[in-house]
């Protein structure tokens, strides 16, 4: 009977252990599997082999009519890139094509500018960096075609293909073959094997460390706000170290003593909205990437919100007129970099921008 009532309270006490450790730890409730659909949507990248390109194709013609829309603004009708960013095209010749190695990149050659043509190796890397970011105000909104149309006639303005060329998932192999820098990359081997020699060397330190670094770099003062506060743009955990950029910089000159001691924020601040009840207008214009072109009273690729107010204050209809050229864009009002439009704007938002303009931008 003993050894009955023992074999019971044994199997009792296997049976309940087995429970306990069949339950769910508690982060495996969290979240779910993602669906095909979700894991598609991101798995769009293009690999050197072109594996992940997908099926299409786009002319020369057809590429130039839609740079000519949502791209010239920014990198200028022939690549030049309107002094805004770094030329697309130059720097490369016909012998740097049949070499596949670019000589303006070699030591020596002290070429002005590093254009795009000169450094891209593998013509995927273009296809997808235009694919998944471009245009800059409304990433991933381009056809497929269209993607193609746009890489066709950049491919033309470097002269690697020929004006009537219409790229395809079945030629771009081929181009491949005539990217005038395709034999320039370099296999670093440290960056592939934990067993390799470092790519920097510095002196490890497990106790007694330095407590103190040096700034090593910083904003300059016309930039210091262009992008709101930084400090409010790092990560909610961890040692932040973003400076505060609604104060003024630091006196002493950059490298000449300790930096500020790190902070760790809580959580980001709201950000500030306008005077009357309405949109977040400082949401708005992070979302829809107006601060990248303007700061609040500094010239960035376009004029600071002040410099805008300067310009059309006293006008009846100030902020009716502001909310038209917000969602239509335009040029020649302050020079020849255009504004491109904004119609993905409600009516509502661009009128908000415009009265916090009109206000008195802070």
């Amino acid at each position: 009977m003993v050894a009955a009532m023992r074999s019971l309270v044994m199997l009792s006490l296997a049976l309940l252990a087995s429970t306990v450790f069949a339950q769910d730890k508690p982060w495996q409730s969290i979240g779910r599997e993602a669906t095909p659909a979700e894991i598609k949507a991101w798995d769009i990248d293009v690999r050197p082999d072109f594996k992940g390109l997908p099926k299409g194709a786009g002319s020369v013609a057809m590429g130039q009519q839609v740079w000519e829309a949502q791209c010239a603004s920014c990198h200028g009708v022939f690549g030049e890139s309107n002094e805004v960013f770094t030329p697309i095209v130059g720097g490369t010749t016909a012998a740097d094509i049949a070499r596949g190695r670019v000589k303006n990149l070699e030591p020596g050659n002290n070429y002005p500018q590093r254009t795009t043509f000169m450094k891209a190796a593998t013509v995927s890397t273009l296809w997808d960096y235009i694919n998944r970011a471009m245009p800059w105000n409304a990433p991933k909104s381009l056809k497929t075609d269209e993607v193609y149309g746009v890489l066709a006639y950049m491919l033309n303005l470097a002269e690697i293909v020929p004006a009537d060329f219409t790229l395809s998932d079945r030629n771009i192999a081929e181009v491949q073959q005539r990217m005038p820098n395709r034999n320039g990359m370099v296999f670093h081997e440290p960056l592939w094997k934990v067993s390799g020699k470092g790519d920097v060397s510095n002196t490890a330190c497990m106790k007694d460390c330095p407590t103190e670094a040096k700034v090593r770099s910083s904003l300059p003062d016309f930039a210091r706000d262009a992008h709101g506060n930084v400090l409010e743009q790092n990560r909610v955990v961890g040692p932040v170290r973003g400076a505060d950029t609604t104060k003024p910089p630091r006196s002493a000159p950059v490298g000449s003593g300790p930096a500020p001691a790190p902070v760790v924020v809580a959580a980001a601040p709201a950000a500030t909205k306008a005077a009357t009840d309405g949109p977040d207008v400082k949401a708005l214009l992070t979302s829809n990437s107006c601060t990248a072109c303007h700061g609040v009273s500094n010239r960035i690729v376009g004029p600071g919100f002040t410099e805008i107010l300067a310009k059309h204050k006293g006008r009846a209809d100030l902020e009716a007129y502001l909310a038209t050229k917000i969602k239509a864009g335009g040029s020649g009002v302050f020079g020849a970099v255009p504004m491109p439009p904004q119609p993905q704007l409600k009516d509502a938002d661009a009128q908000a921008i415009a009265r916090w303009i009109a206000a008195g931008p802070k």
